[in-house]
């Protein structure tokens, strides 16, 4: 979990653009604000949960930014009404994929 969230994290600024698109619009200021603010939170988080000091920690930080991510990815399914089916279906089938990351996140957390 750890290795892709920094994996994931460093998309965040190697290639902001496709998430700048899924920020709601209803958010105030910009888009790659968020975007930047949400790939150093995953590059932190898992930074902490790599370490074993710090991976308890990291591990209930793991729950709360699966949570705090959940918007975008409704904005994702909500924006994509129009685009391919196969991407559709990507972007719904994002959603309930929260509930095994978070799940595995609080197994981590009880298991460190």
């Amino acid at each position: 979990m750890g290795a892709m969230l920094l994996g994931i994290g460093t998309l965040h600024f190697a290639a902001p653009k496709p998430f700048d698109g899924i920020v709601p619009a209803e958010l105030p200021g910009s888009p790659r604000f968020y975007t930047y603010a949400s790939g150093v939170a995953e590059l932190g988080v898992g930074t902490m949960l790599l370490a074993p000091k710090t991976r308890k920690l990291g591990a209930l930080a793991a729950v709360a930014l699966f949570i705090s991510v959940f918007p975008a990815n409704v904005n994702m399914v909500r924006l994509w009404k129009d685009k391919p089916l196969a991407m559709r279906l990507g972007a719904i089938a994002r959603l309930p994929m929260q509930i095994p990351m978070i799940t595995q996140a609080l197994k981590i957390y009880r298991s460190s």
